[in-house]
């Protein structure tokens, strides 16, 4: 119900809208004004950013034990430096 009422509003606003554009010459011609529209390109160039890698030193844990008593050996946590690559966006 909601679509009829829609369209039956659409096309009463176009023929409103063409009834305003249009005209009549003395010996009962119709004239329709419309507009003229060009399309035209252009070329761009587009810089897309540069995207590389770097090397960069992290701490990571390390898992290891230590002899506490001659029995007893305690785990025990620690740092270790290790080398990952990192991504770097350079900007054009």
């Amino acid at each position: 119900m909601r679509t009829s009422k829609t369209l039956t509003f659409g096309a009463a606003a176009v023929i409103a809208v063409a009834a305003g554009a249009c005209s009549r010459t003395d010996n009962g011609d119709v004239v329709v004004k419309r507009p003229e529209v060009s399309v035209q390109t252009t070329q761009d160039t587009l810089h897309p950013p540069t995207v590389t890698t770097r090397t960069d030193t992290i701490n990571t844990p390390v898992m290891g034990t230590k002899t506490e008593t001659l029995v007893v050996k305690k785990p025990v946590v620690g740092t270790q430096k290790t080398e990952v690559k990192v991504p770097v966006v350079k900007k054009p």
